[in-house]
């Protein structure tokens, strides 16, 4: 089975956007800033709560899920 490697850009743009550091956003989401560099650089996966977590503390909408989250790289 193939892995899935996704492009987090986007994701990282809107932390960006928002001011925030990624030491502020895995504490916020309950995860450790290790285990969130992890997860942006695809060596671990983000799970449905922190997902949920991630859309609430950087306001994006429902629909945008797939573009932040599931984008593959090419």
């Amino acid at each position: 089975m193939k892995k899935h490697t996704f492009d987090y850009s986007k994701l990282l743009g809107r932390i960006r956007e928002l001011s925030l550091t990624q030491e502020e956003c895995a504490k916020k989401i309950g995860v450790s800033a290790q285990s969130f560099n992890y997860k942006l650089n695809n060596k671990r996966s983000f799970n449905q709560v922190e997902i949920k977590k991630l859309v609430e503390l950087l306001e994006l909408d429902c629909t945008e899920i797939k573009d932040y989250f599931f984008t593959e790289k090419v």
